[in-house]
């Protein structure tokens, strides 16, 4: 398992965000050498020094702060759409290799490197700009049928990356809820809602908030 490129943001402007200005940096290209990762000390920021994020409402932050997407998926995505797909084209800043990403667990810890440490916190769900940076018909909808939304984490301890890192889980939890578990849920599967709070506080805060009123309601 490792890390095949590290992406960072070309940002340009957008009517398909509400970000102020327009402004956004999902078209993510891969860097020359290392780069440093340290936790955000507030939202909207992201965990990748040279890295821009565009719209703080919905991306960044400590919960938030890195975005990986898997090879993998993106070689089936190439398949299906009939095109070439770069590394970094999903707007993620680690392109991995070897790891089946929607099967990590939240709170699944990842040591890239030697020295970073990072904490699956969520799942990416797709947006409008999203769609619009694509060009696919019904993308949102196509994103979310494939259940395969890529993964966010937090930086617990910080450190630099470069493409070639290997990456080594060194924690994964017993419990059920997976990246795309908790996706799942929050696109419509509501029968898995009550069962996503086993994840506990490893969740990002939106995600945690959601899954205790989920389990409330279902008490």
């Amino acid at each position: 398992m490792r890390v095949l490129s590290v992406n960072l943001a070309h940002p340009f402007t957008t009517p398909h965000t509400s970000a102020e200005g327009g402004l956004t940096g999902i078209d993510k290209r891969p860097a020359d050498g290392p780069v440093t990762v340290t936790a955000p000390a507030s939202g909207g920021r992201s965990g990748l020094a040279g890295d821009l994020i565009g719209d703080p409402a919905f991306h960044g932050g400590p919960d938030k702060a890195v975005y990986a997407y898997a090879r993998e998926d993106l070689d089936r995505w190439e398949n299906e759409l009939g095109r070439p797909l770069a590394n970094g084209i999903f707007g993620e800043n680690l392109t991995t290799g070897g790891i089946a990403v929607s099967d990590v667990r939240i709170g699944e810890r990842w040591r890239i490197g030697g020295t970073l440490l990072l904490e699956a916190t969520s799942p990416r769900i797709p947006c409008r700009t999203f769609a619009a940076w694509l060009e696919e018909r019904h993308w949102v909808k196509r994103f979310t049928q494939a259940g395969a939304p890529g993964v966010y984490l937090r930086v617990l301890e910080p450190g630099t990356v470069r493409a070639g890192d290997l990456v080594e889980v060194v924690e994964r939890p017993g419990h059920e809820v997976s990246v795309e578990f908790v996706f799942r849920a929050v696109t419509g599967a509501t029968g898995l809602r009550p069962r996503v709070i086993a994840a506990g506080e490893a969740l990002g805060a939106e995600e945690l908030a959601l899954a205790r009123r989920w389990a409330a309601a279902a008490s």
